[in-house]
């Protein structure tokens, strides 16, 4: 599902919903579930446990002129159920946007993931001059869902 303000794509994965939070929850994972090519990897940061928590990436894309850190600050969090957080460029107030991951149990050994990638709340105008949204497609939010998928279940 698309609108102009959000990205939303789902799937089912053949494993567990503690699996499927234990690979989401892990920044170190991160860098090998994305679909846009932008994240390189985790810069130390602990297992995500709670809102509040914040993690650092090391990022790269021509949006931002090559390689850059983000903050990633956590705004759901429900074991096994939800993940959400905004991103901003390190050292940075979040500006908006942010990435939502749902997960629901279709019997003990599935789970319905929804993936989100919502930018309704960015509101500065010279930003959404700058930055085209979206920035990442509903293809790559996909891709991220297929290597999620790879690396819960190793297929």
């Amino acid at each position: 599902m698309t609108d102009d303000k959000k990205i939303t794509v789902e799937r089912t994965i053949q494993a567990p919903t503690s699996a499927v939070f234990d690979v989401l929850s892990n920044p170190e994972r991160h860098a090998q579930i994305d679909g846009s090519g932008f994240v390189k990897g985790d810069v130390g940061s602990n297992r995500i446990q709670q809102v509040g928590d914040v993690f650092t990436m090391d990022m790269t894309g021509d949006h931002m002129g090559g390689d850059y850190q983000t903050d990633n600050t956590v705004t759901g969090y429900s074991p096994n159920q939800l993940l959400a957080w905004q991103t901003a460029p390190a050292g940075q107030e979040p500006p908006g946007w942010q990435w939502v991951w749902e997960l629901e149990a279709e019997g003990s050994e599935a789970t319905k993931v929804r993936h989100t990638y919502d930018w309704s709340n960015v509101t500065d105008q010279e930003l959404l001059s700058k930055i085209s949204f979206p920035l990442v497609s509903q293809a790559d939010l996909e891709s991220a869902l297929t290597n999620l998928d790879q690396a819960v279940t190793g297929s």
